[in-house]
């Protein structure tokens, strides 16, 4: 690409509301990350993995450093080891993503604190939101607030850095997968928090576990956030009156489907398998109807993760959403 058509093609993303909005997803993402480590994980001391879970860790250790000089402190040379390993795969999405948060870290509190220095739970919103007793509920809405802002930003093709990279770099050089890499990087975290928290602090040897039920929240909440909740699903059919099914699928149904052929394992018979994909409130009446058909047939039903095409979601749609 010539100088020219950089310049054009710039010219037309900063006149686009897509690419605008792009962004405005990825502040709005790490704002709602933010609160929720700021409002449901620091006056707790729960620390869910990553980053910001160790910057919880390192402020117990060094009070007059608050979390968010930490994130940059982490943050920052985990950039520059990512740039020097990966180049330009991070793009400048994950940079400002990953700048941005700590900023927030350090200025949702002067809003949310009646007095900076002192980030308790006694004094969070003035004493209106003290989830002290109730620590399963801050795990929750920690939970939710991380994953929904963590996802938010992903949708927008940026992640935060952090572990991240640790886990891409595991991935590279380790040959671990990605998700092992994170979980990883998550559990050493927790591990730490239990060393430091529990053993050194005299803090409770449930926080942990409150992280452990965070972490898994959280990854719940990406998903969604990310690929929507589908309820379609996919059914793979073996049976022995074809003709009937399709005739079925075809015209009481009204929807299409795929015959794939196959061979049975243990006969060695060669058998067509039907693939179909049916909606939520189709699935009762269709294996209802493939009973009335033959009792004896081989049904698989599965969840679909997201369905895309004719009869479902349209691939417009999804640009779109």
């Amino acid at each position: 690409m010539n100088p020219a058509q950089l310049y054009l093609r710039v010219k037309g993303d900063l006149h686009s509301w897509k690419w605008w909005s792009s962004w405005l997803v990825i502040v709005l993402g790490c704002t709602v990350m933010s609160l929720g480590f700021i409002l449901f994980m620091y006056p707790y001391k729960i620390t869910p993995g990553g980053i910001w879970g160790m910057s919880t860790i390192l402020h117990e250790i060094f009070p007059a450093v608050r979390q968010g000089w930490f994130g940059y402190m982490m943050d920052i040379p985990l950039l520059v080891v990512g740039f020097a390993v990966f180049g330009p795969v991070f793009g400048t999405k994950t940079v400002f993503a990953s700048l941005i948060t700590p900023l927030l870290m350090l200025v949702l509190p002067y809003a949310l604190f009646p007095d900076i220095g002192t980030q308790t739970a006694e004094t969070l919103l003035w004493g209106r939101l003290d989830l002290s007793d109730d620590l399963i509920l801050a795990s929750i809405f920690g939970g939710i607030f991380i994953g929904a802002g963590v996802g938010l930003v992903v949708r927008a093709q940026a992640t935060t850095g952090g572990t991240d990279i640790i886990a891409m770099l595991l991935q590279k050089y380790a040959r671990v997968r990605f998700s092992n890499g994170l979980l990883i990087a998550d559990a050493f975290v927790v591990v730490c928090s239990l060393v430091v928290l529990v053993g050194i602090e005299g803090e409770s040897p449930t926080l942990p576990l409150y992280s452990l039920l965070t972490i898994w929240i959280a990854a719940q909440i990406i998903d969604l956030v990310v690929e929507g909740r589908s309820y379609d699903k996919m059914m793979l059919i073996i049976t022995e009156r074809q003709d009937e099914v399709r005739a079925f699928i075809l015209d009481e149904l009204g929807r299409g489907g795929t015959v794939i052929r196959s061979t049975g394992m243990y006969t060695g018979r060669e058998k067509d398998m039907i693939f179909l994909v049916v909606s939520r409130r189709e699935i009762v009446p269709v294996k209802q109807r493939l009973h009335d058909i033959d009792p004896g047939m081989f049904v698989v039903v599965v969840d679909a993760n997201e369905t895309l095409g004719e009869g479902f979601r349209s691939f417009e749609d999804m640009k779109n959403s």
